[in-house]
């Protein structure tokens, strides 16, 4: 690596970090004083307030760099730009023989890491802190029921609902499971006093675990149900080993995260879980789901294509003036996510086709990206 190449990355990485901390130390300040009287509440349970929020924001941290890593590179690349060009430094190069567009590579190089970096956390360290990642301040221990709202499970063919969710057993209060006619012509409804979450293990299948069941109590004297030779429905009469007389097993792939965390859950979940997901209950989810996939495939692109719509206005020759350069930038991927956000929300709401509204900001902005950066040593 040249000294060029070493003194440009440290700067890109001075600049980066910079803004990195100062962004997620504010949010970090104003959220928490926001939910103070819940952190203080929940520190004289667990061990003080330090840990509580320490535990607590570290988390946080890790999924706010997902949602900022694409525009702190590009500040940091333009800053990088903007330093080097203030003291003269790219002037001096390009008298020595260098071009600008050898100058930015170690920043292009920089951010593209930042992107890879980005991916990996987004694809392998969020879904593994999704059970901590959507607790909320106000019910950190989870001990707070949540209202639950119905879900069909498109798979099994029954209808999840109940009373509340406690998120810190996974425990659904006063369950009342809808079964489809191809199930139990005869009795429909599955209730009971809780069911808890159960994941599959020991060749058992994922599902829920009803205890204390009042209807229909003959259902647990009989073998249980059967869907297209699937096990749904396993009653104590099927595993009198691992049952109570008054317990049954309802299998389903539909997991605690799903079925309670509303249209947070996608945000931490990985590409595999949201392709698998859509494959298993594809009734179930939205365009919205379908427009995240493709934009996951899609974000590494837009990432370096946003840096190459903001860098060649800072290296313009025709300004002069460092601010109206970077204001320009600015304005560029202000316009660049307000086109992203928008076709996403369009996609979500059928308005566009999910596989365009995620490819459409590309489609836009590539062109006149690589127009801007082939321009840069003209």
């Amino acid at each position: 690596m040249h000294i060029l190449d070493r003194y440009i990355l440290r700067q890109f990485v001075q600049v980066y970090f910079i803004c990195w901390f100062s962004l997620t130390g504010l949010y970090v300040v104003f959220d928490a004083f926001s939910n103070l009287d819940e952190f203080l509440g929940h520190a004289e349970r667990h061990g003080g307030l330090l840990k509580v929020m320490g535990e607590y924001y570290l988390y946080r941290s890790i999924f706010f760099f997902d949602r900022i890593s694409a525009i702190l590179a590009m500040i940091s690349a333009m800053f990088t730009v903007t330093w080097i060009q203030r003291h003269n430094e790219l002037t001096a190069l390009m008298a020595a023989g260098i071009s600008r567009r050898r100058v930015v590579l170690p920043v292009v190089v920089a951010a593209a890491a930042v992107s890879g970096a980005a991916m990996l956390n987004r694809e392998l360290v969020i879904p593994r802190l999704a059970d901590e990642l959507i607790k909320e301040a106000t019910n950190l221990d989870g001990q707070i029921g949540l209202d639950m709202q119905a879900r069909y499970d498109s798979k099994n063919e029954f209808l999840f609902r109940g009373l509340h969710a406690f998120a810190n057993e996974k425990r659904i209060e006063k369950p009342n499971f809808m079964l489809c006619p191809a199930l139990d012509p005869e009795r429909r409804q599955l209730v009971g006093q809780n069911a808890y979450y159960q994941p599959p293990a020991n060749g058992r299948p994922g599902g829920y675990l009803f205890r204390g069941v009042t209807q229909p109590l003959d259902m647990l004297q009989e073998p249980g149900l059967k869907l297209n030779g699937r096990p749904v429905v396993i009653t104590p009469h099927d595993a009198p080993d691992w049952l109570q007389p008054n317990e049954c097993f309802v299998a389903s792939d539909v997991n605690f995260d799903l079925l309670t965390g509303g249209h947070q859950w996608k945000h931490y979940s990985s590409t595999w879980q949201l392709i698998r997901g859509l494959h298993q209950h594809a009734d179930e989810f939205g365009a919205d789901v379908r427009v995240a996939i493709h934009s996951r495939v899609l974000q590494p692109f837009l990432d370096v294509c946003l840096l190459f719509l903001g860098l060649p206005m800072v290296l313009q020759r025709e300004t002069r003036n460092m601010f109206v350069s970077i204001s320009k930038a600015s304005l560029a991927v202000f316009g660049f996510m307000i086109v992203v956000m928008g076709c996403q929300q369009l996609g979500a709401a059928l308005l566009l086709r999910p596989v365009l509204a995620a490819w459409l900001p590309a489609m836009i902005f590539v062109p006149g990206a690589v127009a801007l950066y082939d321009r840069v040593d003209r």
